[in-house]
C-alpha cells in the first residue's frame, strides 16, 4: 500500500511566485514558456483590435467616441499615430480625423492587428520548437560526449538580433520612416516617407 505525499503531510504545491522552478533546469522549456506568453499577448492584441474594428461605429465621434463604445485597444493604437482604416467592402477606408480615404496604406488598424497576429504565430512556432528540442543532450557529439553547441555564442547572437530588431522597430516607428510614427506632426519636414 502506498501513501501519497499529501497523506504524509508533504505538499508539492508551489506558490504562485515559484512557478519557474518547474522549468528551472530545462533552459529550452524555460525559454519556451516565455515565448508562448509573448505569443498569447500579441495574439490577444491583434485579435482584440480586429474585434473592436468589427463593432466600432465611427459615425458620431463627438457624442459616441470609441471609449464610450467600450473600445480598449483601438484608442491606444490611435494615440500612437494609427489613424486610418481599410474600411468595409466598398473599396474606400476612413480616417479617424473624418472623411474617406482611398489608400490607407499597410499600417492601418487592420495592418497593425495583422502584424500582431503574424508575430504571434511565429512566436507560437518558436515556442513549440524550443519545447520539443529542449533536451540539450541531443546536441552532443556522439564521439566525445561533449556539447557541440557553443551556448554563450548562440545566446549572444539571439540577444544581438533581438536587440537590433527592437531598436529598428522603435526607430522606424518613432520617426515614421516605416509605419505611422509617434511623431505624427512634422512641421519642418524632418522625417521621410517610404
Amino acid at each position: 500500500m502506498s501513501i501519497s505525499f499529501s497523506e504524509r503531510g508533504i505538499y508539492m504545491g508551489l506558490p504562485w511566485y515559484r512557478v519557474h522552478t518547474v522549468v528551472l533546469n530545462d533552459p529550452g522549456r524555460l525559454l519556451s514558456v516565455h515565448i508562448m506568453h509573448t505569443a498569447l499577448v500579441s495574439g490577444w492584441a491583434g485579435s482584440m483590435a480586429l474585434y473592436e474594428l468589427a463593432v466600432f461605429d465611427p459615425s458620431d465621434p463627438v457624442l459616441d467616441p470609441m471609449w464610450r463604445q467600450g473600445m480598449f485597444v483601438i484608442p491606444f493604437m490611435t494615440r500612437l499615430g494609427i489613424t486610418k482604416w481599410w474600411g468595409g467592402g466598398g473599396g474606400g477606408g476612413w480616417s479617424i480625423s473624418g472623411g474617406t480615404i482611398t489608400n490607407p496604406g499597410i499600417w492601418s488598424y487592420e495592418g497593425v492587428a495583422g502584424a500582431h497576429i503574424l508575430f504571434s504565430g511565429l512566436c507560437f512556432l518558436a515556442a513549440i520548437w524550443h519545447w520539443v528540442y529542449w533536451d540539450l543532450e541531443i546536441f552532443c557529439d556522439e564521439r566525445t560526449g561533449k556539447p557541440s553547441l557553443d551556448l554563450p555564442k548562440i545566446f549572444g547572437i539571439h540577444l544581438f538580433l533581438s536587440g537590433v530588431a527592437c531598436f529598428g522597430f522603435g526607430a522606424f516607428h518613432v520617426t515614421g520612416l516605416y509605419g505611422p510614427g509617434i511623431w505624427v506632426s512634422d512641421p519642418y519636414g524632418l522625417i521621410g516617407k517610404v
